[in-house]
Order: C-alpha cells, then sequence, then structure tokens
C-alpha cells in the first residue's frame, strides 16, 4: 500500500466488526474472569488489558497505526511530545552518561535536558547535528544522540543517514524527534535512525484539539548490555529491550500514558496526515517564496528555499522535496515582528504547531522566554524572529493576509 492508503486500511479493525474506526474505551479498569487470568495479564503471560494507565484498546490501536506508519516493532505512546522526548531518553540513560543534541531544539525540549543535568545527565550541544560534529563530540560517556529531524524553530535540516552511519560506529543510540517532519515526508528509521519520537499533539493530530507523544522503536541495535545498563534486566530480549523496558518498566511506573479519547482524535487525524501534509508543505513553500520577495523583511528562513544551505537535502531526503510546514522570518525589531503578529487576520497567535490553521507567535517572548540570549540565537531565534505554523488556508488569502500585515508595520521602528 502506498501511504494514504496505508492510513486508512493498514492496521483493520478487529475489535468492532464492521465498525471503521476503533470504539474509544473510556475505562479505567478491566474485569476478569478469574483471579488467575488477571495474574497473567499483570505477569505478561496472556493478551489482554487490566488498568488503563499500563495498558487501552484505543490507545493501543493508535499505537499499533504509528508503528506500521514507521516501520517500528512497537511504538508506546504518552500524555504528551515532551513525556515522549523523557520516556526515550531515560529508557536507556542513566547518572553519568552524555547526549549529544543540537543547539537549535525546540525550548521545552532544552529545559529538559538543562534538568536531566541535576540527575547527573548531561549534554553536549553542537550548533548542527551532523557526522562530523557528532564524532568530534563522542567520548566514552556518550551514550545518545538527539535531534530535530527539522529544527523548530531554527529549521536546520538532520542527515538521517550520515548521523545514523556514526551511531552505529559508535555504539550510540540515534533518536530523533520527527514531529516537525512526520512519516508523510520520511521515515527515519528506515533510514538509519534507531528510535523516533512526536510530538503528536501536533500534525499527527492535526486539529489542535489533543495532547500527545509517541515513541516508535526499530529494534536495530544489538544492544550491548554493560554499556548500557538501564536495559539489563531485559537481555533476554536481545533486540527488543528498548521496548520491552519502556513499556514494561519506565513508561509504566512514571504513569505519563495516553487518555483513551485523545488517542482516538489522534487515529481520526492520522486518516488525513499525508493529505494535509500535502497542502501544508504547498503553502508553506509559496508563502515563503512571497516573503522573501518583501524588502520589509530582514530575512525569511525555509528549508526548501533553493538559497537554502538544506535545499538539497529537502530533495533527496523528503518525499516530494518537501520541506516541512513551519517557516521564520525576521521583522527588523521587536516592535515591528509584534505589529505585524498584530496585523494578522487569518493567522492566530498561538503557541502550537501543526494545526490546520495557520499560525504565529514570537518565540523569544514565549517558548524562548527562560532561555539565555546564547541559547536564544543558537537556536535562530532573535528579538526581531517570529515562527509560522502554515495552515491549509487558501493559498491567495494568506499572502494577501500577509501582506496587508507587513504594510501595517512599516512605520515601526
Amino acid at each position: 500500500m502506498k501511504f494514504n492508503t496505508q492510513l486508512l486500511h493498514g492496521v483493520p479493525v478487529l475489535d468492532a466488526p464492521g465498525a471503521t474506526l476503533p470504539p474509544i474505551y473510556q475505562a479505567s479498569a478491566f474485569a476478569h474472569e478469574s483471579a488467575e487470568k488477571l495474574e497473567a495479564v499483570f505477569a505478561n503471560r496472556a493478551p489482554g488489558f487490566a488498568y488503563t494507565r499500563i495498558g487501552n484498546p484505543t490507545v493501543s490501536a493508535f499505537e499499533k497505526r504509528i508503528a506500521a506508519l514507521e516501520g517500528a516493532v512497537d511504538a508506546v505512546s504518552c500524555a504528551s511530545g515532551m513525556a515522549a522526548i523523557t520516556a526515550a531518553l531515560l529508557c536507556v540513560l542513566q547518572s553519568g552518561d552524555e547526549i549529544i543534541a543540537g543547539s537549535g531544539l525546540f525550548g521545552g525540549t532544552l529545559d529538559l535536558l538543562h534538568d536531566l543535568e541535576r540527575f547527573g545527565i548531561t549534554t553536549r550541544f553542537v550548533e548542527t547535528v551532523t557526522a562530523q560534529s557528532v564524532r568530534a563530540q563522542t567520548n566514552e560517556h556518550t551514550k545518545v544522540i538527539f535531534a530535530e529531524l527539522i529544527g523548530n524553530p531554527k529549521l536546520d535540516v538532520v542527515d538521517i543517514a550520515a548521523v545514523a552511519a556514526v551511531a552505529n560506529e559508535k555504539g550510540l543510540v540515534f533518536i530523533v524527534d520527527s514531529t516537525t517532519a512526520t512519516p508523510a515526508l520520511v521515515q527515519p528509521l528506515r533510514l538509519g535512525a534507531h528510535i523516533v519520537v512526536h510530538s503528536s499533539s501536533k500534525y499527527i493530530n492535526g486539529s489542535g484539539d489533543a495532547i500527545s507523544g509517541v515513541i516508535a522503536d526499530g529494534a536495530k541495535i544489538a544492544w550491548d548490555f554493560e554499556k548500557f545498563p538501564a536495559l539489563a534486566a531485559y537481555k533476554k530480549y536481545g533486540k527488543l529491550a528498548y521496548s520491552v523496558r519502556l513499556r514494561q518498566d519506565l513508561w509504566r511506573n512514571f504513569g505519563a500514558c495516553l487518555a483513551p479519547q485523545n488517542a482516538y482524535l489522534n487515529i481520526l487525524g492520522l486518516e488525513t496526515l499525508g493529505l494535509r501534509m500535502e497542502r501544508l508543505c504547498q503553502n508553506a513553500a509559496q508563502l515563503a517564496a512571497y516573503l522573501e520577495t518583501r524588502d520589509e523583511l530582514a530575512d525569511v528562513n525555509y528549508p526548501a528555499l533553493p538559497r537554502s544551505g538544506y535545499a538539497a537535502l529537502t530533495k533527496t531526503q523528503f518525499v516530494g522535496g518537501q520541506g516541512g510546514a513551519i517557516l521564520t522570518l525576521r521583522a527588523g525589531s521587536k516592535a515591528r515582528a509584534f505589529a505585524l503578529l498584530d496585523a494578522l487576520k487569518y493567522a492566530k497567535i498561538a503557541t502550537n504547531i501543526g494545526d490546520v490553521r495557520t499560525l504565529a507567535i514570537h518565540p523569544a517572548s514565549t517558548i524562548y522566554l527562560h532561555a539565555t540570549p546564547a541559547a536564544q540565537t543558537a537556536a535562530g531565534v532573535y528579538d526581531d524572529s517570529l515562527r509560522i505554523s502554515v495552515g491549509i488556508e487558501d493559498i491567495e488569502d494568506l499572502i494577501t493576509d500577509f501582506a496587508q500585515a507587513i504594510s501595517s508595520m512599516k512605520n515601526e521602528q
């Protein structure tokens, strides 16, 4: 099956004969016919569900769809994208370990990595995650490479295959946050990444009505259990050790489970992911091309623009050479940036990305408010920067909206 067909028919609905969508199992607990059966379910010796924190049929249906799309052996969903990143990292890390990560990460992820320092897990930040930068920063304490596939909001693009080759050579775990790319543009596991995480609140959900995250494991690593003692108790599972520990231990005990209602909303969103991403990327490319023509703007950044340093990589790595649905611009000053934002009629001033509506935000005063000036600069965030998450509106209307908004900021300094 091709992508859009797989979204609709790749995972059958087995527990509701004739239904085109799985039911919402809005239940905290599941009863069993005997104490022996419940014991077997709890001990993972029999299939079944006992308590929604550790498993739910609607949530499982969502996870199976993500695993199928990403080419993963298993997917584990979480209450938020940040919960997914936290669980993905802590599944293999312990005090004394180090992470290599790009400096242009989402502000919440940067905050998390600094929080982990209090637990003895440190991060070496590189300007951009490349094969060369990773090789230069690897030492005996390095365990994980973490990268956003399309940086948010820096919009740098990672060459998955090249970085994966270094990860395999050095025995490192390569975790890719593919939120801004989605499986519609690329499946990182097929190019060599080991683990993929999504803030599925974004493009996977698509309507801005459910917070969630998900982790997909490619089971490609022949684990060195001395190097990764956090997985040692799961040695008998071999390449599946990561997924088994994640589901049976860390994720279960942290309690950051996905609500069944939100899982259902994500399943609905998944069905149109391919069509939405095609339109979103098309709109983003056309809007970026228009904004480039406006002399009032100091800079416009979009990975697929011909002058972008990532244009060639988007052509070879992403389906159709698409560059995602986020662009950034610089207005010349904070006052001009705010004036532009306030004048927009269709674009909503909001912090989310991946909605069907166009959303715009001033990152320096919001999602990067707690970052140091150096960290902001490293992430491509300036006092006059705006991040635009492009929606599915008619492009003519979006261009007209931004045109009048740009004109309205001319008198600001």
